[in-house]
């Protein structure tokens, strides 16, 4: 099975000290990892270092595909429209999918694409978030909380959109406090524990 993304020894650092404990990291092809632990372990820190927004204080990351990330808030364009955003995205990354129309019927947006995202609901915007991962695909995808602000059918929505991304030779890790993805096959699971404070030297 292909390996897409892999790391060793990875961890970050917030003002010196360790955010959490070391960490290995395998994302195969049609794989998915849900990443778990309490509020504030760092969770979120190890998606952004995984997508390379941010750079592990130790450690290091080989990713042999390119990568998608869905933070917790969505990264939209307040004034675009739900169409425009789409189409935006699907330019700029230059790996066009289905097009904007089709991803906003596939999300649950039909009937939305003029409206401006300001104007959305925080489901509505986790829709739209959904949304932009099928108009620009990438075979990595790092979500953070897909499940918040979705109700029963969204949350079933996103179990749909994983598994036809992991069929399709795709790999996932995700976090959740909400649900665990419904998938055909049982998702890794990947702890992540805080760092014990360090003595000054």
């Amino acid at each position: 099975m292909s390996l897409l993304l892999e790391a060793r020894d990875v961890t970050f650092r917030r003002q010196g000290d360790r955010v959490f404990k070391p960490l290995d990291v395998e994302l195969a092809a049609g794989n998915a990892v849900v990443v778990l632990g309490p509020n504030g372990c760092g969770k979120t820190t190890l998606l952004r270092l995984l997508a390379g927004i941010l750079q592990p204080a130790e450690g290091a990351i080989s990713r042999h595909a390119a990568t998608a990330f869905l933070g917790h808030a969505s990264a939209l364009k307040a004034e675009l429209t739900c169409r425009e955003n789409l189409e935006f995205l699907r330019a700029f990354h230059g790996t066009p999918g289905i097009s904007a129309s089709r991803a906003l019927s596939r999300t649950g947006l039909t009937g939305l694409g003029l409206r401006p995202a300001r104007a959305l609901s925080a489901g509505q915007k986790r829709r739209l978030g959904l949304a932009s991962l099928l108009v620009s695909p990438r075979p990595i995808w790092l979500l953070d909380e897909p499940y918040a602000s979705l109700d029963d059918a969204g949350g079933e929505l996103v179990d749909e959109l994983l598994a036809e991304h992991l069929a399709e030779g795709g790999a996932v890790a995700l976090s959740t406090h909400q649900r665990k993805p419904k998938l055909a096959s049982p998702a890794g699971e990947l702890w992540v524990q805080r760092a014990p404070l360090e003595e000054p030297a």
